[in-house]
C-alpha cells in the first residue's frame, strides 16, 4: 500500500506541475489576446471617429525631440475633479508644445521663447511657496488652476487694472496661445481639400493666428508672426514630425491631441470666466 500511495502521489504532483504550465500558457495567451483586443478597439474607435482606418497611433517617435504620445499623456493627466486643471501636467504639456514649435523653424521658435518665459513665471511663483508643502510637486497654491486663482485673489496678487506677473495673468496668456495651437492642429487634421488640394500648414497657421492671438498683439508682433508663418514647413514635414505616413494617419493622431487640448482649454476657460479674468491687463 505504501508503494501505491507514493506512486499515486508522484502522479498527482506530475499532473499538478503540467497543469500549472498549461494554466500559465493559457493565461499569458489569453491576457495577451485580450490586451491586443482592447488596443485594437481603441485604435478602431479612433479611426472610425476620424472616418478612416489606419495603424496604431501615438507610439513613440524615435529620433524626434517632440513626442505626440508624451504630449497626449500630459494633457490627459491635467483634468482634475469636475472642472479643474492640474498645473504640473498642464505646464508639462506646454514643454512638449514648445518642442513642437521649435521644430517648425527658428522664426516660429521665437514665439516659443515667449511661452517658455510664461511657464517659467508660474513655476517660479510655485517654487516660492514650496516651503508651505515641501512634498508638493508645485507649491500648494499652484497645485491647480482653481487653487492658484483662489489664493492669488485672497492675497491680492491679481490686479484687474494694471499689468502684474501674477500666475493668473500669466495663465491667461498661455490660455490664449493654447487656443491658437488647438485651432491650427484642428485645421491641420482636416482632410477636406480646397480647390483639389490640401491647404498649406502656413496658410492654416496664419488663419488660426488671425482668429486668436492676433487680437491681442501689436502691429509689430503681428508682422513678425506673419514672417514666421511664411517660413513654416510643408505638410510632409508634419508627417515625419508625428511619425505617420499620410494625411489619414496624421488626422487620427491630431484628432486625439485636439480633443485632449479642448478638454483642458474648456476647463481653464470656465475657471477664468467665473472669476472675471478673461481680460486681465
Amino acid at each position: 500500500m505504501g508503494v501505491k500511495r507514493k506512486a499515486a502521489a508522484a502522479v498527482l504532483v506530475l499532473l499538478l506541475f503540467l497543469g500549472s504550465l498549461w494554466l500559465r500558457e493559457w493565461t499569458h495567451t489569453h491576457t495577451h489576446t485580450h490586451t491586443l483586443s482592447v488596443y485594437r478597439v481603441v485604435v478602431i474607435s479612433i479611426s472610425e471617429a476620424n472616418g478612416s482606418e489606419g495603424p496604431p497611433v501615438l507610439e513613440g517617435c524615435p529620433g524626434q525631440t517632440f513626442q505626440a504620445s508624451l504630449l497626449l499623456s500630459h494633457l490627459l493627466d491635467a483634468p482634475a475633479y469636475d472642472s479643474d486643471v492640474l498645473l504640473q501636467p498642464y505646464l508639462s504639456s506646454w514643454d512638449e508644445l514648445v518642442k513642437f514649435m521649435d521644430a517648425l523653424g527658428p522664426m516660429v521658435g521665437l514665439i516659443s521663447k515667449e511661452i517658455v518665459s510664461k511657464t517659467s513665471i508660474i513655476r517660479q511663483l510655485a517654487a516660492a511657496t514650496e516651503e508651505e508643502d515641501p512634498e508638493a510637486e508645485l507649491g500648494p497654491a499652484y497645485r491647480s488652476v482653481r487653487s492658484m486663482i483662489w489664493v492669488e485673489l485672497d492675497r491680492g496678487t491679481v490686479d484687474f487694472h494694471r499689468q502684474t506677473e501674477s500666475g493668473c495673468r500669466t495663465l491667461l496668456r498661455l490660455h490664449r496661445a493654447l487656443l491658437w495651437l488647438k485651432l491650427f492642429l484642428e485645421k491641420l487634421a482636416e482632410n477636406a481639400v480646397a480647390g483639389g488640394r490640401l491647404r498649406s500648414p502656413s496658410e492654416l497657421c496664419r488663419e488660426a493666428y488671425k482668429n486668436t492671438l492676433a487680437n491681442y498683439h501689436s502691429w509689430f508682433v503681428r508682422r513678425a508672426a506673419e514672417l514666421a508663418f511664411i517660413a513654416m514647413p510643408e505638410r510632409g514635414f508634419f508627417f515625419k514630425l508625428v511619425c505617420v505616413q499620410d494625411q489619414e494617419e496624421l488626422s487620427a493622431v491630431l484628432t486625439r491631441v485636439v480633443r485632449a487640448i479642448e478638454e483642458v482649454y474648456d476647463r481653464t476657460q470656465k475657471a477664468l470666466e467665473e472669476n472675471h479674468m478673461l481680460d486681465l491687463p
